[in-house]
């Protein structure tokens, strides 16, 4: 199969998967009107205040657009989305006229984003959870590189691909009997949201995940054209995938990390 119809695949699985997104609406939108943000402290702190410079923020892989107003919150002066599911994007659609927020949104394949956004960004953003549903990591980093202006920045917040080396039933740091090799990329691992769509009883859905190094992804922003500025690895935890592991043990690994590069 074509990375396209990998792509596809997941995004009908992540059709299904936005009923939880759907479920949770009415309570994000209250959340985001009292002023809150969905973003984690470290994206807070590295961003920092995206007044002064970022008119437009776009965010690949959006989902249901929480963190995407969420950069508002941080800042940006307008914000756009892109996800290939039809679902979520309704979802982020009506937050947005419900927070009558500056967000616009579009439905697309991320590596087939319309050419119109091209060189119309201060900030490409992505989120925990989005680069491992990507089958190119070189052609994603080119998408990135075209959408942003010149002097523009990408901010990359998202799990550390170390995690998924580990057995994340066990209570302790201990490698998983089949995934558990770093350098060894694989697909369909049977983590959400494949569990929640065998729940659903839609077993017939796959969702593709490959697995980039750290390497890779750092690789593939340089070689686009882009300048690392910062590269920070963190303790914190984005989803309780070790429910087993003691907190203590767990803050003593990264589990995210956090990557801004400049196109100059």
């Amino acid at each position: 199969m074509s990375n396209t119809d990998l792509h596809q695949e997941t995004g009908a699985a992540w059709n299904e998967t936005a009923a939880i997104y759907e479920r949770d609406e009415v309570e994000q939108i209250a959340f985001l009107r009292a002023g809150g943000s969905t973003l984690m402290e470290p994206e807070r702190r590295l961003l920092g205040d995206l007044r002064p410079w970022c008119q437009r923020a776009i965010h690949l892989q959006c989902a249901g657009g929480s963190d995407t107003l969420s950069l508002l919150q941080q800042g940006a002066h307008e914000v756009v989305g892109v996800d290939i599911s039809e679902r979520m994007i309704a979802v982020a659609r009506r937050k947005t006229e419900a927070l009558n927020a500056p967000a616009s949104w579009y439905c697309s394949d991320v590596l087939a984003t319309p050419s119109v956004l091209d060189g119309t960004a201060d900030l490409v953003y992505t989120g925990r959870g989005a680069l491992p549903w990507m089958m190119d990591i070189t052609a994603w980093a080119g998408v990135v590189t075209r959408l942003l202006k010149s002097g523009g920045y990408l901010y990359v917040f998202e799990g550390h691909p170390l995690d998924w080396v580990w057995d994340t039933a066990a209570s302790t740091y201990q490698l998983h009997p089949e995934h558990g090799n770093y350098f060894s990329p694989y697909r369909n691992n049977g983590r959400w949201p494949a569990q929640f769509l065998s729940e659903q009883g839609r077993e017939d859905l796959q969702a593709h995940e490959h697995q980039w190094t750290l390497g890779d992804i750092l690789n593939a922003v340089v070689a686009s054209g882009l300048s690392l500025v910062r590269f920070e690895e963190h303790p914190d935890l984005y989803w309780d995938q070790f429910p087993d592991l003691p907190e203590d043990l767990a803050r003593r690994l990264p589990h995210t990390f956090s990557l801004l590069a400049q196109k100059r």
